[in-house]
């Protein structure tokens, strides 16, 4: 079968536009990260309220769910920073299910590479140095029912 040259064009097209996408990430580099293991469809989407309200032990429940369900699970630095988690140690499983339920809501100082795509930051945890356990907010706290959780009526 002959290639006409435009669908050849394409192919090469692609491929360049393929080598490039890949050049374009950042470079990895080797990280040491503080934060707190989170939930991210509940910090990012608001659902459950402002990023205070989906940490610690006041979240720690939904974030376990969220886990178990395949909820990329990140890392929220002190510094605010969300990272993403890949993997974790030598775990051949990539995030998600059950790979990291026992860090869920926990204080961690996690060591790493960190890659950067597309103003997205991504994290292979090669260590946990340190694990203060759940640490943030607390049902004492807020009381039973954390206000933020109950909407608004107009």
């Amino acid at each position: 079968m002959r290639r006409t040259l435009p669908g050849a064009f394409l192919v090469g097209a692609f491929l360049l536009a393929a080598i490039a996408s890949v050049g374009s990430a950042g470079a990895a580099e080797r990280v040491k990260i503080t934060g707190e293991a989170i939930d991210t469809w509940c910090y990012f989407s608001g659902v459950m309220g402002g990023s205070d309200a989906v940490v610690g032990s006041a979240h720690h429940t939904c974030a376990l769910w969220c886990a178990a369900g395949g909820i990329p699970v990140g890392l929220l630095a002190d510094d605010g920073t969300v990272y993403m988690v890949l993997k974790l140690e030598a775990d051949d499983r990539m995030n998600g299910g059950d790979t990291l339920l026992d860090l869920q809501s926990e204080r961690i100082v996690a060591d790493g590479i960190l890659y950067e795509r597309d103003g997205v930051k991504y994290i292979v945890v090669e260590q946990i140095l340190a694990n203060e356990g759940i640490v943030n907010l607390t049902h004492e706290d807020y009381g039973h029912v954390p206000p933020f959780a109950i909407p608004e009526l107009n």
